[in-house]
């Protein structure tokens, strides 16, 4: 599907943290600003056929974003909706999607897919070895359903379906709601506060747990490019190939926003999963796409759109 410059498009999510960037992304690679909708909860209730239906009729590629997802707390406080809501929108849209005759499906997993105890660098293939980490199963069980729907309506149907599975994404324009960020937000969040405010900065768990971050910019354009030259029905990893400690995370954000005060680790919290580090080198060979944003210029450029918003109140 290299003519974007024609297509019609349909973004889920697309007014949301990477839908946002993932439309500019499709503007710089030549799709036409009025030829993209934006799909918003507000207007389209995605758990239903007929919304769904609506919302792809006429269209040629569909990018399917919208999501239920939080961080490790609303994880753990609304395991049902997340598996209802994730599971229940990715059906309808792609069963709607085929219906309509869209040409290419874009589908969203997570790397709260993979199994718990994942041999690190995780590799596509490893995806189906075992259960997801507890705190986030019913989200990732959710979302990896849509990669089994995918690849049997490409056998039964032809249907060309892809399933990316991004690693945790941060950026401009992420969620700083403490009841839903993910970990970089609430550790800025929580930083910028406790340096204005006094008081210690909190963390969960013990700092030892291992992630992978990719720049929200960075996952965009990887989007796009499999959008563009991506047509198979094996499932693609889309990272930055790096992990970090949560310990090692603290710090850093903590030197960027010049803060010395002290940090309490909550060892009653949950670390989630022991490591994520995705092996990215099948994203690389088959749509030549790889991070360029270093971690810290991303993590600078969060901090500095985050300290502008709260500038402005």
């Amino acid at each position: 599907m290299r003519e974007l410059k024609e297509a019609a498009i349909v973004v889920t999510g697309g007014a949301g943290f990477l839908g946002t960037h993932l439309v500019e992304r499709l503007v710089a690679h030549g799709a036409r600003r009025e030829r993209i909708q934006v799909v918003r909860r507000e207007e389209y209730d995605l758990r239903e056929l007929e919304d769904c239906a609506q919302a792809v009729a006429g269209k040629d590629v569909v990018f399917h974003l919208a999501a239920k997802v939080g961080g490790i707390g609303f994880n753990q406080q609304k395991p049902g909706e997340l598996f209802y809501d994730n599971i229940v929108m990715a059906t309808q849209l792609v069963e709607a999607s085929f219906r309509a005759g869209v040409k290419k499906f874009v589908g969203l997993g997570t790397v709260c897919a993979y199994p718990k105890f994942t041999p690190v660098p995780f590799k596509e293939d490893y995806l189906w070895d075992g259960y997801p980490e507890e705190t986030n199963a019913p989200y990732g069980l959710a979302k990896k359903a849509l990669l089994t729907q995918l690849q049997a309506y490409r056998t039964q149907y032809g249907f060309n379906g892809v399933y990316l599975l991004p690693v945790n994404l941060y950026g401009p324009g992420d969620s700083f709601d403490p009841a839903r960020s993910h970990v970089i937000p609430a550790l800025i969040r929580k930083v910028y506060e406790a340096r204005h405010g006094g008081g210690p900065v909190e963390v969960w768990g013990t700092g030892r747990a291992t992630r992978e971050f990719l720049y929200v910019e960075d996952a965009a354009e990887g989007i796009v490019r499999a959008a563009e030259r991506y047509d198979s029905p094996m499932p693609v990893n889309v990272g930055s190939g790096a992990e970090i400690s949560i310990k090692d995370l603290v710090s850093l954000i903590c030197r960027l926003m010049e803060y010395e005060g002290e940090i309490r680790w909550d060892i009653s919290k949950p670390d989630g999963q022991p490591r994520r580090m995705l092996d990215t080198t099948r994203a690389e060979r088959e749509f030549a796409f790889k991070a360029s944003v270093s971690f810290e210029e991303g993590l600078r450029r969060t901090i500095a759109w985050y300290e502008a918003e709260m500038a402005k109140r």
